[in-house]
């Protein structure tokens, strides 16, 4: 039997931890703990160590964005895969996209969501995936600001993978699942895996939303370099 995904919520109003969690208990989702700051997200997550934390951005404290680079970026059980963070918003603004992004965040939903997406949201986020709301996916063609630094001069940075890698990136790029890629091209679903695991470990970078990015931004050079 397929054990349940757990999850951590992290918001500051009582009320909607609340009804996450009573949401949430319907479906194969386990809520594992809450917390009302960004602080103590953090502790928890590290405490608890959740398959994904449903993070919201503004809240008292630490912000979600700060806790979420603190839970990717210096995740203290190596033994253990650390918990991949789908921030939950009211706010749909650039600066909040950007950060989170760039945090490390998997994924990107405004609170206006359907119950059925954030359950399918978290189980993709899960699965090492990622899942954006439409109207972020559709800003996210017009600006690069995500981008590592470095990956923005010194030629295109896709030329470092190897052609199968490049065919890969570029349908992560267009957001298709492990599934449909391997479909497409002939592969397995663990090749799939594999070969995107690969291209973050070569190119730097902190997920699959990055790797989308960054195949936008080779696409339309003159627009990343406006948007840097």
């Amino acid at each position: 039997m397929k054990r349940p995904v757990r999850v951590l919520t992290v918001d500051d109003q009582e009320l909607v931890r609340t009804a996450l969690r009573a949401m949430l208990r319907r479906t194969d989702v386990e809520v594992v703990g809450e917390a009302a700051d960004g602080a103590r997200a953090v502790e928890a997550a590290y405490e608890l160590r959740p398959d994904v934390v449903l993070m919201d951005v503004r809240m008292p404290g630490m912000t979600g964005v700060d806790a979420t680079a603190r839970i990717v970026r210096d995740w203290p059980h190596p033994e253990v895969p650390r918990p991949r963070v789908l921030v939950l918003t009211t706010f749909d603004l650039d600066e909040y996209v950007h950060a989170a992004l760039r945090a490390g965040a998997s994924g990107f939903l405004l609170k206006n969501t359907t119950p059925e997406l954030l359950v399918e949201a978290i189980g993709v986020v899960a699965a090492g995936e990622s899942m954006l709301a439409p109207t972020v996916t559709r800003r996210l063609i017009r600006t690069f600001s995500d981008l590592p630094p470095p990956l923005l001069s010194g030629g295109d940075p896709l030329d470092a993978l190897t052609r199968r890698e490049r065919d890969v990136a570029e349908l992560v790029a267009r957001g298709l699942s492990n599934a449909r890629i391997a479909a497409s091209l002939g592969l397995s679903e663990a090749g799939v895996k594999s070969t995107v695991n690969r291209i973050l470990t070569r190119l730097g970078l902190e997920n699959r939303v990055q790797i989308a990015i960054l195949v936008l931004a080779a696409e339309r050079p003159g627009e990343a370099t406006e948007t840097t």
